[in-house]
């Protein structure tokens, strides 16, 4: 049995599927978070968070490696762990460092950062010739007028250092530009605690369907698990709306996206990890959207999970001990597995009181998840992955149908709001959005 060391993590999707494969594993871990009262917040109704599971809960300043380093090597010398993970982009650097200081399994630091960082990760797949949007790098707003001039409109602007489409947004003409950069400006610290990087990224708008290839890389080989495909919505936002695996690429296609996810991890230096890598496949060819340092968030692990067996989050753990996690392709007897996710559009606010449609949706032998918010929620129109109101899970057993299933079922649920307040609790304030959970997750609007 390993003792792992899990380092801060996401309160949704990945926040419950790592420990679950630690778990299946017949591994233990710790826990360290700067924050205990975060994962309180977001436990689910049936009993505390599974991180909480830990076999010990610490806390420290988890934003302070210079405190949190020699911290860390203290506690090894007492607990002696075999790994080290997180599943939170944020703290994805922080623990390769954490790896390197124990001499534990683990990608190297300067990579991981390159990849959490958008700005570093366009100079380097730059440099390498891996092909990826025109982009401007920018320090404020006078540069980034000149920039958006030079590469033409319309454009994307991107924070370099947030997740969940957070703030990004497509832009056609200055005033957006402008809007755009302020709503950014007004955002100088993430839902970590942490300060943003100051640097504005400018890119080309693709165009063309968005796939993510999603790979583990062991002892300098990178195995491609497969291929996810992706519907995006919510314009001038980016929000993921759905996806469905296996992607229904024709061969040259697939091949085209993998070799070029490969050769996107390989320009960045990464290896021991499990990566998700979001491919455009434009008329032009494949072009790297983000390089992913971690499992896929929005359930696509489940996804993969249900149609091919293989557990990316055990993968994510095996690769921090330093094994060779088991990819082989096992029956499940399902061809596809999809997800859509119910998003709040325009028009939409309010306090939720429930889902017209429910009942029949959950009777439905196709759906495998169905997960709603519950009522009391406060409600807006989704401006990032951040603020689904549920999803809908299927799968098929004869070929490639399951999206077009999750997407009927969706269409079946209506949001219920209710006039005066929450149902049944006058005067109680409605549930706070946590604005860091990862998307996929029903009670959260990462």
């Amino acid at each position: 049995m390993a003792h792992l060391l899990v380092i801060e993590s996401w309160v949704g999707s990945m926040g419950r599927l790592l420990p679950r494969a630690l778990g299946e594993g017949g591994h233990r871990f710790t826990f360290l978070t700067r924050d205990l009262h975060h994962y309180l917040r977001a436990a689910p109704a049936d009993g505390p968070h599974p991180l909480l599971a830990a076999a010990n809960v610490l806390t420290a300043d988890t934003n302070d490696p210079a405190t949190l380093l020699p911290y860390v090597e203290r506690l090894h010398g007492v607990l002696g762990f075999d790994g080290v993970v997180s599943s939170c982009d944020y703290y994805l650097p922080l623990v390769a460092r954490v790896a390197e200081r124990l001499g534990l399994p683990g990608p190297a630091p300067d990579a991981v950062t390159a990849a959490c960082r958008k700005d570093l990760t366009r100079r380097a797949l730059a440099g390498a010739g891996v092909p990826g949007p025109a982009y401007a790098l920018c320090a404020d707003r006078e540069q980034a007028s000149a920039a958006a001039r030079a590469l033409g409109y319309p454009l994307v602007v991107k924070p370099v250092d947030l997740c969940a489409g957070m703030f990004v947004r497509a832009v056609h003409e200055a005033g957006e530009l402008d809007s755009a950069l302020r709503a950014l400006e007004a955002f100088p610290v993430n839902a970590r605690g942490q300060r943003r990087a100051p640097v504005i990224l400018l890119e080309e708008l693709l165009t063309g369907p968005e796939v993510s290839v999603e790979t583990v890389s062991a002892d300098g080989a990178v195995h491609v698990v497969g291929i996810t495909d992706k519907s995006v919505g919510g314009a001038p936002a980016f929000i993921e709306t759905g996806h469905m695996f296996p992607a229904a690429l024709d061969p040259a296609a697939a091949a085209a996206a993998a070799d070029t996810a490969v050769a996107a991890l390989a320009a960045l230096g990464l290896d021991q990890v499990v990566a998700h890598t979001e491919i455009k496949l434009t008329p032009a060819g494949p072009r790297v959207v983000e390089v992913n340092p971690r499992p896929a968030g929005n359930r696509i692990t489940e996804l993969v999970r249900r149609v091919t067996g293989v557990d990316l989050a055990a993968a994510c753990v095996d690769v921090a001990l330093g094994r060779r996690p088991d990819l082989a392709v096992h029956p499940t007897g399902v061809s596809s597995a999809a997800i859509a996710f119910l998003v709040p559009g325009e028009g939409q606010d309010g306090v939720l009181e429930g889902f017209d449609g429910e009942p029949a949706v959950r009777r439905e032998p196709a759906v495998v998840e169905l997960t709603l918010a519950g009522p009391g929620r406060d409600v807006r129109p989704a401006t990032s992955n951040n603020e689904y109101l549920g999803h809908v899970m299927t799968t098929d057993t004869a070929g490639a149908g399951a999206r077009r299933e999750a997407e009927r079922l969706l269409a079946a649920l209506a949001p219920r709001y209710a006039v005066d307040g929450p149902p049944g609790v006058p005067g109680v304030p409605a549930v706070p959005a946590l604005p860091d959970a990862p998307a996929g997750t029903a009670a959260v609007p990462a």
